[in-house]
C-alpha cells in the first residue's frame, strides 16, 4: 500500500495520477456513515438505486442522503481538498458502491470519460451524449477531465482480493487514448489497496480496472468528483454542491 503524507498529495497525483491517504476517518465516523447509509437502504423504495447481486449503487449520492454530508466532510477531507484544490472546488457528481462478499463484478481497464450535467445542448467540443433516468451524460474536451479530481472514500479495507482498484501509475498524462496504444505488457500495473477509513485520490484519465472478489469480504466505497472548472454555455454540472 502506497500511502503518501498530505504535504505531498498535490505534486504525487499530478505526477503519477494517484495517491493514497490513509486514517481520514476514525473506526467510530466510519460507523457513522456506514449507519445512516443502511438506515437509508432500508426504508426507501428509490428506483434510482441500482440492485443487482454483484453490486448496490445509489447514484447522485450526496442528493440521495442530504445529511450524510457533514459525515463526510470531516476536517481530515477538508484539508485533503484544500492542499489539491484550494478553497473554491465544488462536488461534481457522487456515487455510493456496495460489492457484496460473493460479487463476480469486474471493470476492465478504462479511462472515466464522461460527466454529469443537467442538460443536452449544442455545444462545440461536447460529444457521445446519453441519458439513464433523466440523467445527461456527455464527453466533455480533455481539458474539463484534466481539471476533476477524484476521491474515493473506503468503508471497508480493500485489497486485491475483494476487488482495489488496478491502476497504471502516470497513464493519465497523454489525455485520452485507447487502451490498446496504452501496451499493458509494459506498464507497473499497481493495485491501490486502501485500508477502512482511507481514502484515493485519482485523476480519471488515469487507467484502471477492478477485479472480481475472492476473499468473500464486502467493498463498499463512496465515489466522490470535484472540479473548479465551470461549464459552457447554460450546461452545467448536474451534482454541483459547494461544500462550506
Amino acid at each position: 500500500m502506497i500511502i503518501v503524507e498530505e504535504k505531498k498529495q498535490y505534486n504525487h497525483v499530478n505526477e503519477n495520477g494517484f495517491a493514497i491517504v490513509d486514517s481520514v476517518y476514525t473506526l467510530a465516523e466510519v460507523n457513522a456513515i456506514i449507519d445512516e447509509i443502511n438506515q437509508l437502504v432500508a426504508t426507501s423504495n428509490n428506483n434510482s438505486f441500482r440492485r443487482t447481486k454483484d453490486l448496490f449503487a445509489i447514484r447522485q449520492f450526496l442528493k440521495e442522503v442530504p445529511s450524510i454530508e457533514a459525515k463526510i466532510f470531516n476536517e481530515n477531507l477538508k484539508r485533503i481538498l484544500y492542499t489539491l484544490l484550494g478553497d473554491a472546488y465544488f462536488v461534481i457528481k457522487s456515487i455510493y458502491f456496495d460489492k457484496p462478499e460473493t460479487s463476480n463484478w469486474f471493470v476492465a481497464y478504462h479511462q472515466d470519460l464522461t460527466i454529469s450535467v443537467n442538460k443536452k445542448e449544442d455545444v462545440e467540443g461536447f460529444s457521445n451524449w446519453t441519458v439513464k433516468q433523466n440523467q445527461f451524460s456527455v464527453q466533455p474536451p480533455v481539458n474539463y477531465l484534466e481539471q476533476i479530481t477524484t476521491l474515493r472514500i473506503h468503508l471497508d479495507d480493500t485489497t486485491e482480493e475483494n476487488g482495489a482498484l488496478k491502476i497504471i501509475p502516470k497513464s493519465h498524462k497523454n489525455g485520452i487514448i485507447r487502451l490498446e496504444e496504452l501496451n499493458l505488457n509494459e506498464r507497473n500495473e499497481i493495485s491501490c489497496n486502501v485500508a477502512k477509513g482511507g481514502v484515493m485520490i485519482m485523476k480519471p484519465l488515469l487507467f484502471h480496472a477492478s477485479n472480481r472478489t475472492t476473499n468473500a469480504s464486502r467493498r463498499r466505497v463512496i465515489h466522490i468528483e470535484f472540479s473548479t472548472m465551470e461549464l459552457p454555455n447554460s450546461l452545467s454540472w448536474a451534482e454541483k454542491n459547494s461544500i462550506n
